[in-house]
């Protein structure tokens, strides 16, 4: 194996897990992120075998397991009535069948842990403040120009760049010029409350003996609810996903949620009351922040709420897509995902190792990332179109709604 120097624009979840994959395998690695700040948008993650199993061959399960929780079980239930629709036992189930974990985390918790596996094993630091500004490619390599929030602009040479810079992604828009996401007109609400503060009554209503061990998808007309434990079990993510008329601009990032929104948005659903309180609950504590900032990741753990428009992109249609010579695109920069099959993460995850291991074979550059994609893209695409497709089972009404219920009452496990 030739070892490779490997520039990656943008420091979440994909881009850090490409730079600790390929670091491991043995190349040479640059990151870089736009951001003043390593900030961990988003709130929970969750992580199915597919993807734990990757974390432990990295050497990462220890770390894993003391930052995650590992659910029991996955409940579906009605957001109307409250009434059960279908479980899936997770668990030991799930780590027997599958030979690794399902496992629920913070993004902040899992974005530290790369960082910290990177440090750990020699890896470069994340240079924060530069972005790709322009790039170009030749036989000799790629050659990219980046910005700085100082004005400097330095050229980079590398074999390869990595495009990790998520749904807005600047290389992408570099290499295939294909246009912006398309807003959905779905809106995540996001948020975290720390469980020991629900009443107890309250926890055993929504989730049984233990709300901590539980991830719960409360399914509705045009919305859904799921929440599961983070943080090892310590806090709730909380999030509420309803389908409204398109806001104006373009920004997926969060914005923070004002309290009267939220309940003026609530008071015209027919929800289960149980749920209605506990999606009220954070309202109560505006502005109250946790101990979860301790990480130095800005936003986390507020009680409070924050929003995001969720955008798509058609299901990649070809490998070319995925890499374009010494260019490739990995996780939302390639291929984005909807939260409704809970595997934005876990592709990304995916794509880093899938890369690595390209990056092993014989050939040119442009072959290897050529593999890499020929590799990648159709389970992408197939994960992408799932996922849009759960979007409108979860949301559906009427005949399809009554026909989602009841199978799920008659096939239970086998069809979760």
């Amino acid at each position: 194996m030739q070892a490779r120097h490997i520039l990656i624009a943008g420091a979440g979840i994909g881009g850090l897990a490409t730079a600790l994959a390929c670091h491991r395998a043995g190349h040479q690695v640059q990151v870089f992120e736009k951001s003043a700040q390593l900030a961990a948008l988003g709130a929970g993650i969750q992580l199915g075998p597919n993807v734990t199993r990757i974390l432990h061959r990295w050497g990462l399960q220890d770390a894993l397991r003391q930052t995650a929780s590992f659910p029991e079980a996955l409940t579906v239930r009605s957001a109307q009535t409250g009434a059960n629709l279908g479980q899936l036992r997770l668990g030991k189930t799930i780590e027997q069948r599958y030979s690794a974990p399902y496992a629920t985390l913070h993004r902040a918790d899992l974005q530290s842990l790369l960082v910290q596996a990177l440090q750990q094993s020699g890896g470069p630091a994340v240079e924060l403040a530069t972005g790709v500004e322009s790039l170009t490619q030749d036989a000799s390599g790629v050659h990219a120009t980046l910005q700085s929030n100082n004005g400097a602009r330095p050229l980079r040479h590398a074999d390869l760049l990595v495009g990790a810079d998520g749904l807005w992604s600047r290389v992408r828009a570099l290499v295939n010029a294909d246009g912006a996401p398309v807003n959905t007109g779905h809106v995540a609400y996001r948020c975290l409350l720390r469980l020991d503060d629900l009443p107890p009554g309250m926890r055993r209503v929504l989730a049984g003996p233990d709300l901590a061990k539980t991830i719960t998808v409360w399914l509705g007309p045009k919305l859904h609810v799921v929440h599961y434990p983070v943080h090892g079990g310590q806090w709730l993510n909380l999030v509420l996903i309803l389908e409204t008329p398109q806001e104006p601009g373009s920004a997926d990032w969060a914005m923070q949620v004002n309290p009267v929104e939220l309940a003026r948005d609530l008071k015209p659903l027919a929800l289960f009351t149980p749920l209605r309180d506990l999606l009220l609950a954070p309202v109560d504590r505006p502005g109250e922040k946790s101990d979860l900032g301790q990480d130095g990741h800005q936003g986390v753990g507020k009680y409070s709420w924050q929003k995001w428009q969720l955008h798509r992109r058609v299901p990649l249609r070809s490998w070319r897509q995925h890499a374009l010579g010494r260019v490739v695109l990995v996780g939302d920069a390639a291929h984005p995902m909807l939260p409704y099959l809970a595997q934005g993460a876990g592709m990304a995850i995916e794509d880093a190792d899938a890369l690595a291991l390209s990056l092993q074979g014989e050939g040119s550059v442009p072959l290897q990332l050529e593999s890499f994609a020929r590799a990648r893209w159709q389970r992408n695409a197939r994960v992408q179109a799932r996922s849009m497709r759960n979007g409108e089972i979860f949301h559906a009404s009427g005949m399809v709604r009554w026909g989602r219920d009841v199978a799920m009452k008659l096939l239970g496990e086998r069809l979760l």
